[in-house]
């Protein structure tokens, strides 16, 4: 996608590593000192680099310490954000966690609740605090987008992965909802389902990961669904077929297939 004279004011969770880091290196890299960003992430010294680095690109970066579960303070920094560099035309929640999660034991049933907590309560937490001032500057013609981060690991149960996978079903029918609820405003919601991203979160993963795609790619691929307002994407197109299928597929189908699947590690 070509670089565009429009400045944009952007708020990016999970901004420390993976999907999120690479998201906010691409939009300095294409849009330079036409782009402000927010950069939120619970790693202080990794946060600390990206503002480093994005600046050297000649972008301006906030750059705050929060973890997304915090719904307080989630509102302070979209309070400073709005204050100190104005109403953000994009906010995407990026932030998320997987773990192998088994229902059998106790102890994985905090792990369910980390997880739920981050990839949904996360999802309302990044976007509640923008909402007035995006209807506001929606309404005097401005761009206003909501973008949330799910997974295909959310269109069917996977084994071994209960917690996240749930997870990212809610998160999908959530933005859903979002989405029909603020095109009464003027503000788009895009949900983007990423297949198998080379991050650190894949990088533990022990089993085969078809289509895996390199961060950068995905953030090239996934800049350009938000620049179209996509309502609904899975990124690579390849796991989206497949996605589309294992909608399809019947129950007792999908668990002869998911059988002897092999499960993500519990921690």
């Amino acid at each position: 996608m070509q670089a565009s004279n429009t400045s944009l004011r952007i708020v990016i969770t999970g901004a420390s590593s993976g999907i999120g880091q690479a998201l906010a290196l691409a939009y300095a890299r294409q849009y330079g000192a036409r782009c402000t960003l927010a950069l939120i992430a619970r790693n202080q010294s990794a946060l600390a680099t990206l503002q480093q680095q994005v600046t050297a690109l000649n972008s301006q970066a906030y750059s705050y310490v929060a973890d997304v579960r915090d719904a307080a303070r989630i509102q302070a920094i979209a309070k400073d954000f709005l204050t100190q560099a104005g109403t953000p035309n994009i906010v995407i929640a990026n932030a998320g966690v997987s773990r192998g999660t088994l229902t059998e034991y106790q102890q994985d049933i905090p792990a369910f609740q980390a997880v739920f907590d981050t990839n949904v309560m996360g999802l309302v937490h990044t976007f509640q605090p923008f909402i007035a001032a995006m209807k506001t500057a929606a309404g005097r013609g401005e761009p206003a987008q909501l973008v949330g981060i799910a997974s295909v690991a959310g269109i069917r149960g996977l084994p071994g992965a209960g917690a996240y996978s749930a997870s990212k079903a809610a998160a999908i029918t959530y933005l859903e909802s979002l989405r029909v609820e603020m095109q009464l405003y003027g503000i788009s919601v895009t949900t983007i389902a990423p297949g198998y991203i080379r991050t650190p979160m894949t990088n533990i993963n022990t089993y085969p990961m078809p289509f895996l795609m390199d961060v950068d790619v995905f953030a090239s691929k996934a800049l350009k669904a938000i620049h179209q307002h996509k309502r609904y994407t899975v990124i690579p197109w390849q796991m989206g077929i497949i996605a589309r299928f294992m909608r399809l597929l019947p129950a007792c189908v999908w668990d002869f297939i998911m059988k002897k699947a092999p499960h993500k590690a519990r921690l």
